[in-house]
């Protein structure tokens, strides 16, 4: 298979992520000059053969600038209004520079409604990969004119992942206005070492990345680690790199080590098994011990009661929860059987304990194989 990074080369579906720092200057105000770059660096590549989907940002601040406000505003209505009123002034910057460059583009707006449902998730994915098939290039953003929070990605990071996942992508591109993930933050360590490839999510990696990220922007480091988990379970090569960058995109995909890459587990999951670890809401997480992670990671066994060591949220049965080792490493996501109180009254039990412990009709696994999928 070679490296992640010869792995880039070879990559003919790509998923580019471009945040809202990226795309404004300092003042706020769009950078058109960069959009214009970015544009035509993404139309040559379409041009090469390649198919691409821009996830992009910046629907709050071109509605800013359009009206003239220094900051966001704090009501949700109000943040609503900016983003569709936003959302048009960037999608017609959007056609008019892609229509220079010879490319067709469709405007896709997506919430997290769209990909808890499974009926809406498939609808999606077939709608983008119409799209692609006709030789377009979806151009995808979160409704904020109309999302709240119940129903929020919350970020186009993890929006971004969760694209990449949908339509099988080969790889996923995440310009930032930093040049990948550090040891530490650079801005208040200037010692700081840019790391060039994490072939694993650990808690280590997740500490690193901790605290948020521009003022004009929602996502930080930490919202890229939690996409980079997404992506590289779906068998998506994903790179952190810098947005300021000249010919970043053509240099990334010609191997050039650059930015940060999180390379691909081997496998991609089947759809149904995507939406069940990326599209369902979490509601809460459950932790096992090293004898039942074990098996879980070379087996593929189910997760019993007597493996369980804790459980954390309100979840009822039939929810969608992290599986956490000890040490607080996600390993795993899966439909649980169990409500979280009647969970808390079996942990560590033996199966033949269980019926006499709870009422009615009881099941052997807290997650059966089939309904889990693992994150390592």
């Amino acid at each position: 298979m070679g490296t992640a990074r010869e792995r880039l080369r070879e990559a003919k579906r790509i998923v580019v992520k471009v945040g809202t720092s990226t795309l404004t200057h300092e003042t706020g105000k769009l950078n058109l000059h960069r959009i214009d770059l970015l544009l035509r660096e993404i139309a040559d590549l379409k041009n090469q053969g390649k198919e691409m989907i821009l996830v992009s940002s910046g629907a709050i601040a071109a509605g800013l600038g359009k009206l003239g406000l220094a900051q966001k505003p704090d009501s949700i209505p109000e943040k609503q209004a900016v983003a569709a009123i936003g959302q048009g002034v960037l999608m017609h910057i959007y056609e008019k520079l892609f229509a220079e460059y010879g490319q067709v583009m469709g405007q896709v707006l997506l919430t997290k409604e769209n990909s808890v449902q499974h009926h809406q998730y498939i609808h999606s994915r077939n709608s983008l990969l119409a799209q692609l098939s006709m030789g377009a290039i979806p151009v995808i953003n979160e409704n904020d004119a109309v999302a709240v929070d119940e129903i929020k990605i919350g970020d186009n990071d993890n929006l971004s992942a969760m694209v990449a996942t949908l339509v099988d992508a080969d790889a996923l591109i995440i310009l930032s206005d930093i040049e990948g993930l550090y040891t530490a933050n650079p801005a208040t360590h200037p010692e700081a070492e840019l790391i060039a490839e994490i072939p694993e999510i650990t808690p280590e990696v997740e500490a690193i990345a901790g605290g948020a990220g521009s003022k004009l922007g929602t996502g930080g480091m930490m919202t890229k680690i939690q996409a980079a988990q997404i992506a590289m379970s779906a068998g998506v090569t994903m790179v952190i790199a810098s947005g300021s960058r000249e010919n970043v995109l053509r240099d990334i995909l010609t191997g050039q080590n650059i930015g940060t890459v999180f390379p691909a587990r081997e496998s991609h999951l089947r759809v149904r098994k995507s939406w069940l670890a990326f599209g369902k809401r979490l509601a809460g997480e459950i932790v096992v011990d090293a004898g039942c992670a074990k098996a879980m990671r070379e087996q593929g066994a189910s997760i019993l009661p007597a493996g369980v060591t804790a459980c954390d949220g309100e979840f009822a049965a039939g929810s969608t929860v992290r599986v956490l080792t000890a040490s607080q490493q996600e390993i795993a996501r899966g439909i649980v059987n169990f409500s979280a109180d009647d969970l808390q009254k079996i942990l560590g039990r033996q199966t033949d304990e269980i019926a006499k412990l709870l009422t009615g009709e009881v099941p052997t696994e807290v997650i059966h194989r089939d309904n889990m999928v693992l994150m390592v």
